[in-house]
């Protein structure tokens, strides 16, 4: 495996977004009344202490987001963590205990679950993916078919599932796709293999200029090019770019496309993208491509069935 993205780490960009995304689910959950049916039925003294389970297998992602609800909500709850990011889940796991006052706990429900189950889906459908290759050279890797403003989280949880992250941003990387294949094809008056040369050659020329080396990392910035035949990749594989991303080919294709990778650039690598579910995934890993990138990771992945018990029946979770 060569070069690659940059990889989604924990960190003070993903807390950021984790609070700007937990002040607005406030406003929209709780308004300027709060829970007033918690409010009417609820003793305003009542302590209590409540489970965050799992009620399905799965992969955790997003505990960390647990404490920063609380802080936001300038809650008095108490948590004490018991399953970290990564972990087995197993139907009755529990994730940890909350302490405190019944009405802040209630308050704070929706917006744990709603987190937990997002990030836990993703990070539970990326295993099964990267569970169905396993024992081939290939990776699983996101896109950038993500909810606005969640982008940092959604590409963690494909990281606890074990997936890779392609790009961040359109800032990240040069991806080379059919639209700009397709623009400059017509500028040009030439064919599409004519084309994806061209657009090799303009990328390297931009990538040391220096309005290039002014951006951040532009030294390391990836240079990929996507094409959709056998023809396109054949006049883009002696300009050596560092992937090449093969759009909606057949396992007979990209067997065909490896052939060809092999014989003309053996140091580019093939990424296989479009159509890719749970049922074609091993037979396409199994081509020989390096990379298989999956917007379903993010875009399609139920979410994980998570509750808030009072009482704890099944204690326990596999880390």
């Amino acid at each position: 495996m060569g070069r690659d993205f940059d990889q989604i780490t924990w960190n003070q960009e993903i807390e950021d977004d984790v609070r700007q995304l937990v002040r607005l689910g406030k406003t929209e959950d709780l308004g300027e009344q709060g829970d007033i049916t918690s409010q009417c039925t609820i003793p305003e003294a009542a302590v209590g202490e409540a489970f965050l389970v799992s009620r399905k297998p799965g992969i955790l992602a997003g505990i960390r987001v647990v404490r920063i609800v609380l802080e936001e909500l300038a809650s008095d709850v108490q948590w004490i963590e018991q399953a970290g990011d990564g972990a087995i889940l197993y139907k009755g796991c529990v994730l940890g205990q909350l302490t405190g006052r019944v009405r802040d706990i209630l308050g704070a429900e929706r917006l744990l679950l709603n987190f937990l189950g997002r990030l836990s889906g993703i990070a539970t459908l990326t295993s099964q993916f990267v569970n169905a290759i396993r024992g081939t050279t290939a990776r699983i890797y996101d896109t950038r078919k993500t909810t606005p403003g969640w982008r940092r989280l959604e590409k963690y949880a494909v990281r606890c599932g074990g997936g890779y992250n392609h790009r961040l941003g359109l800032d990240r990387a040069i991806l080379i796709k059919d639209n700009h294949l397709a623009w400059l094809a017509e500028e040009l008056n030439c064919s599409l293999e004519h084309a994806t040369r061209m657009a090799i050659r303009r990328a390297r020329e931009y990538h040391h200029s220096p309005v290039c080396r002014s951006i951040r990392g532009p030294s390391d910035a990836i240079l990929e090019i996507e094409v959709d035949s056998l023809s396109q990749l054949e006049a883009v594989l002696g300009e050596y770019p560092d992937i090449v991303l093969l759009d909606n080919m057949s396992p007979a294709e990209l067997r065909q496309a490896v052939r060809l990778r092999n014989q003309i650039a053996p140091q580019v690598e093939l990424e296989a993208s479009g159509g890719v579910t749970l049922e074609n995934v091993r037979e396409i890993a199994e081509t020989g491509v390096d990379r298989i990138s999956v917007g379903a990771l993010t875009h399609a992945a139920p979410w994980l069935d998570i509750a808030l018990d009072w009482e704890l029946t099944r204690p326990g979770a596999s880390a």
